[in-house]
């Protein structure tokens, strides 16, 4: 995974509230083998609409989203954080989201941020013409207006987004501990391991 310590850049600027997965990623798109390509299925119903947020081109490429309350509900598809990572989204700013959809979303990479619903008004506004920027180090999301919010993230997922850590790289920092384990268990009960045959 990744190290994110900041997000910076356009926004999204959508706002829209009760997003539910389908919506992220429709479920004809969960027959993949693959991450790569989800972000050309990403909000598909709302792109089939003429003059949407997402293709338009002042927001090609942007980091960021900036969506409603209860944001990534409905069923659990990591495939919604799958497509969110491919269309190149780093951060979501929304006044709440699905735990399963958080989950999700930390395990792969991209981080959420919870703040109040003014909070959010002013950000949509900003994002129309202005990069935002999101400080996982400071803990705050910024604007060139001076604009300044503070948010809290749980201390485990702060630390792990900001220095990369998946589930696999947290094993691979405990690789000596797990290596001097597995050799006294191989010296104190050879027939777990079976290499003593």
């Amino acid at each position: 995974m990744e190290a994110v310590t900041s997000v910076s850049g356009r926004a999204y600027p959508w706002g829209q509230k009760n997003v539910d997965t389908d919506v992220i990623i429709p479920a004809h798109w969960l027959k993949t083998i693959t991450r790569a390509g989800l972000g050309r299925g990403a909000f598909e119903t709302v792109r089939a609409v003429p003059g949407n947020v997402f293709d338009d081109p002042a927001y090609a490429g942007a980091p960021i989203l900036i969506a409603g309350d209860n944001f990534g509900c409905g069923s659990s598809r990591e495939h919604a954080a799958w497509a969110l990572n491919d269309l190149g989204i780093k951060a979501v700013i929304a006044p709440s989201f699905s735990d399963i959809f958080s989950g999700n979303a930390f395990k792969n990479g991209i981080v959420t941020v919870v703040l109040p619903q003014e909070a959010i008004d002013r950000l949509i506004e900003v994002a129309k013409t202005d990069p935002i920027s999101v400080d996982l180090e400071h803990m705050t999301v910024t604007t060139p207006f001076q604009d300044r919010f503070e948010f809290s993230l749980d201390p485990f997922r702060r630390e792990c987004l900001m220095h990369g850590l998946d589930e696999i790289g947290l094993t691979l920092e405990r690789d000596e501990a797990i290596t001097r384990y597995e050799a006294e268990i191989d010296g104190a009960r050879p027939w777990v391991s079976q290499r003593a045959a």
